[in-house]
């Protein structure tokens, strides 16, 4: 925790893998006036992360892991969330799946957004699935995470409806706007009902 005017801000660390999008509105969120957090590290697993660039704008530290071996690269990581402080932990597009080592340590503070309405298609390839199978409505999940792919419990969800001439591109690019605008408000809910 640090405090700011006197209030108290939870250390937060995003794991990105690719554009940083989610990481850029987490980031305008955290500077609102009352927020109650602080991004202090951005771990990527991909060194080209357009999503890293953004946080060297706003002079976050950031964290790059090769994860040829997975046991090494979550070590890495703990030392690291440790050194730094972190209280909590944002997932937004980290395309690798956490193991318990990590989730167990930050048991009930780890978020996670996902872009289906889950518990519907859960893991990878969601849109191109959700056109495959003519669904009416897609959208995006926040959830806590827990050692199941996709499967803690869900703390916002917002529908959009799937258009006829939709493809997997044009359902990504509406619903990344979404997915911006939702992650903010579950991360403040959830903040204000169990911190």
């Amino acid at each position: 925790m640090e405090k700011l005017n006197g209030k108290k801000r939870l250390k937060v660390c995003v794991f990105i893998s690719g554009r940083g999008t989610n990481l850029k509105s987490l980031i305008k969120f955290s500077q609102k006036k009352n927020s109650k957090i602080k991004i202090s590290l951005v771990v990527s697993n991909n060194k080209k992360a357009k999503g890293l660039v953004i946080a060297k704008k706003y002079k976050i530290k950031c964290l790059i892991v090769n994860y040829l071996n997975k046991n090494k690269a979550e070590d890495k990581i703990l030392t690291n969330l440790k050194k730094n402080n972190i209280n909590f932990i944002c997932l937004a597009g980290f395309m690798k799946i956490i193991s318990k080592k990590i989730i167990n340590k930050y048991s009930g503070k780890i978020l996670n957004i996902h872009p289906s309405l889950l518990p519907k298609y859960k893991g990878l390839d969601t849109h191109k699935r959700v056109i495959m199978n003519k669904e009416k409505f897609s959208g995006c999940t926040i959830h806590l995470v827990n050692p199941k792919l996709d499967s803690g419990k869900i703390i916002l969800q917002k529908k959009i409806k799937v258009l006829k001439n939709d493809d997997e591109k044009s359902l990504a690019k509406r619903l990344i706007k979404i997915e911006n605008e939702l992650y903010p408000i579950a991360l403040k809910k959830f903040l204000s009902t169990n911190l």
